[in-house]
């Protein structure tokens, strides 16, 4: 059946089942770490540490990764990519004793390389499989890859906290190594050699985008996940479990849901944002949501002070971010994509991860940090902050963007 369907939907299913595989690995590995290791009585930095090189190593590789798919082809990026996490589960199928804070670091390295060229070569696909007319098409696509990633991964998070209380850490590695290992056999087949390849070969001193626009939406998104992190990835887990006395089952349940909702929403962007009214989203747009998305965490900061029904206002107002912060988050990805050049779409799109990575980085450590020092109450000021630091770069993103179109 998949022969029979045109080039350019067939590799664009192949590209998307690759991210979708790697993202549900990708997601279950997360909460198997936070929580495996938090039960071994690890702190919230000691946790967050373990993440370092993860988001570290991600930063580099968006960088360089791009340019290695403007060089090599985006078939082998990817392909690359589900290779390294194979390799980084299979490190951490090594005896207990074996299992360090070094040892867990470097496996997350391998993982955060891995994750990163496996995203940047799935996003800069759709670049260069649409064609350049169609802007509402390719907002469409990069919302439904974005967004089914995203639910993907809140079912890797449930996934992880479902093998965790069933089977152990070992046999829930064992299990994603093997199933992951097939759909790397499958892409190495099917997946077309030459998507993505630049006419040109891009010199390695071009990696650093060139584009004022490019740079600007590169450092608001830098502090819009930064804004995120900072609470969600290690705080957040930890101060449902400590606070709240829940289980690992009910924290990666509940977590799972969040991020699965935060990708539905992504994909349904184009219709809060513009289908209906047959315009496609502007600068002022972006600038609007970041407004909306900023004042979030500060209420919810203010609510827990106030200890006005915590349960409440952390679990309602998280969900209320995430339906906020998904339309933001998939507003940026379309205008990375919008705005890339064809050829080589890789080394502009690899740029901008790169500070998406940054962000990440900077939110992990500070999340790991600040609440074991000031508590979620802390973390929730700086994610206002950095929210607001990407209003204000959002500003000035030129009005209107090159090649728009009606849906």
């Amino acid at each position: 059946m998949l022969s029979q369907l045109p080039q350019s939907v067939r590799q664009y299913l192949i590209v998307t089942g690759n991210y979708w595989c790697f993202t549900l690995t990708d997601g279950a590995l997360r909460m198997l770490v936070v929580l495996y290791f938090y039960e071994l009585g690890y702190g919230a930095l000691d946790i967050a540490l373990l993440f370092v090189f993860y988001e570290a190593f991600g930063v580099v590789t968006n960088l360089f990764g791009g340019w290695l798919g403007a060089r090599w082809g985006l078939n082998r990026t990817m392909n690359i990519g589900l290779g390294m996490q194979i390799a980084a589960l299979g490190m951490l199928l090594a005896p207990g004793s074996w299992l360090t804070v070094i040892w867990v670091m470097a496996a997350q390295a391998l993982s955060g390389i891995a994750k990163d060229l496996n995203k940047m070569s799935a996003k800069s696909s759709i670049k260069v499989l649409v064609p350049n007319d169609e802007s509402g098409q390719l907002y469409q696509w990069i919302a439904l890859l974005t967004g089914s990633k995203n639910a993907l991964k809140g079912i890797g998070f449930f996934i992880g906290g479902l093998l965790l209380t069933t089977v152990g850490f070992h046999q829930a590695i064992l299990i994603m190594t093997l199933a992951l290992g097939l759909v790397w056999a499958f892409s190495l087949w099917q997946l077309k050699e030459d998507l993505g390849k630049s006419k040109s070969k891009p010199k390695f001193a071009e990696i650093f985008s060139k584009s004022r626009e490019i740079n600007i939406l590169s450092a608001a998104r830098m502090f819009l996940f930064g804004a995120r992190d900072v609470w969600f990835v290690v705080a957040l887990p930890v101060y449902l479990s400590s606070q709240f006395g829940w289980d690992h089952w009910t924290v990666g349940g509940f977590l799972a849901l969040w991020v699965i909702g935060y990708g539905i929403v992504q994909s349904l962007a184009p219709h809060i944002t513009g289908k209906r009214s047959k315009q496609m989203p502007s600068a002022k747009i972006i600038t609007l949501w970041a407004l909306a998305l900023t004042f979030l965490p500060a209420g919810i900061a203010i609510g827990l002070q106030l200890s006005f029904y915590p349960q409440i206002v952390l679990l309602g107002g998280l969900i209320l971010f995430g339906a906020v912060f998904a339309v933001n988050s998939s507003l940026h990805s379309y205008f990375i994509v919008q705005l890339a050049s064809k050829d080589g779409v890789s080394m502009d799109v690899g740029f901008y991860y790169m500070a998406n990575a940054m962000g990440r980085l900077i939110g992990t450590l500070l999340s790991g940090w600040i609440y074991q020092e000031y508590g979620l109450i802390s973390c929730l000021w700086v994610s206002f902050v950095f929210l607001l630091l990407t209003s204000i770069i959002s500003l000035w993103l030129p009005k209107q963007i090159k090649e728009q179109s009606a849906f």
